[in-house]
């Protein structure tokens, strides 16, 4: 399982100089931390967001890894979005490139 240091670091490969998102994102580990990514800039500030993303970091790896449809996810009430949905449905090719 990999820790949220973990997760940030392929974050911050996968976003590399620009995340192309335009706006800011946040991802909510539920109590296991959080991902600020604005621009090229991944840290693990808590700060507001154009768009969060409340998900389990077990859910997000998932996700991440191609085994948990992020559609699926949000119909399960596995992933709640708060704040501007364009920006998470921009997210697809960042997760892919975190796969490697």
């Amino acid at each position: 399982m990999a820790t949220l240091q973990d997760i940030t670091e392929q974050l911050q490969k996968a976003v590399g100089a620009d995340s192309g998102l335009g706006k800011t994102l946040k991802f909510d580990f539920k109590g296991d931390g959080f991902i600020f990514v604005d621009g090229g800039s991944v840290t693990n500030e808590d700060k507001p967001a154009d768009c969060t993303i409340v998900i389990s970091k077990d859910d997000f790896e998932s996700m991440a890894e191609g085994k948990l449809d992020p559609t699926m996810a949000f119909m399960q009430g596995k992933l709640k979005i708060n704040g501007d949905m364009s920006v998470a449905m921009k997210l697809q090719p960042i997760l892919a490139k975190a796969r490697g």
